[in-house]
């Protein structure tokens, strides 16, 4: 049985200055918002960060951005954050931007097992910088190595006691991969069951990846709001 937390607080324990921590969503879809909050009220400084990208300036993990609490930061997009660009253009944080695709597989490849791999991707860019490159059939490819993590935290629709989980819609995007390779995965869901009242032919992550779950509402805010007037 995997303990269920009641508190955020004790949710993230064990997270402290310098960890790599993966952070599942994309944009603000998909964000464990609550766990977010409680890194923010924990102060934890020096934290490397590989997410799809930084939230926006007042919200998600632009709120780690803001308080100084990120070191580094690998991810593919500097997205809707002001204050991410400032910090980069001053030096003031440690950025590796990484194609969207090539960041997925490092990923799904450290949750998997796998050192590294070759892709195309980058190849006669910076993004191949003192990275080995290699012919295959006459084209080159970049060797890239997996991305693993002392925890991750992820978001997802609906729980069970066990562990495991299951996403809604396009809030799915990169957390399934990223729960798979944290040494330590945390997931904050809208909905906890007991155990076996999710339909196991419905799970998207089993529980075997998950040591600790929570339940929490989330504020859902959207990134850009686009009106018809």
């Amino acid at each position: 049985m995997k303990k269920v937390y009641t508190s955020f607080e004790e949710a993230i324990s064990g997270i402290q200055d310098g960890s790599t921590l993966m952070v599942g969503g994309f944009g603000l879809c998909g964000i464990p918002e609550n766990l977010i909050l409680a890194l923010r009220n924990k102060n934890v400084k020096d934290l490397t960060i590989i997410s799809n990208n930084c939230g926006v300036d007042d919200w998600g993990l632009g709120l780690l951005l803001k308080n100084k609490q990120i070191k580094k930061m690998i991810g593919s997009y500097v997205g809707e954050n002001k204050e991410f660009e400032r910090q980069v253009l001053s030096g003031e944080i440690e950025v590796e931007l990484i194609p969207q695709g090539s960041l997925a597989e490092k990923i799904r490849a450290g949750g998997a097992g796998i050192p590294a791999f070759y892709t195309p991707a980058g190849v006669g860019t910076l993004v191949a910088d003192r990275k080995e490159i290699r012919k295959f059939n006459g084209k080159s490819y970049v060797l890239e190595e997996a991305l693993i993590a002392d925890f991750s935290i992820v978001r997802a629709w609906k729980g069970d006691e066990m562990g495991n989980l299951v996403y809604r819609k396009t809030a799915r995007n990169f957390n399934p991969i990223i729960a798979t390779a944290g040494k330590v995965t945390i997931a904050e869901v809208e909905i906890l069951y007991k155990t076996g009242e999710i339909d196991s032919n419905t799970i998207h992550t089993p529980s075997v990846y998950v040591q600790r779950i929570i339940q929490g509402h989330q504020e859902k805010r959207i990134e850009r709001k686009t009106i018809k007037t």
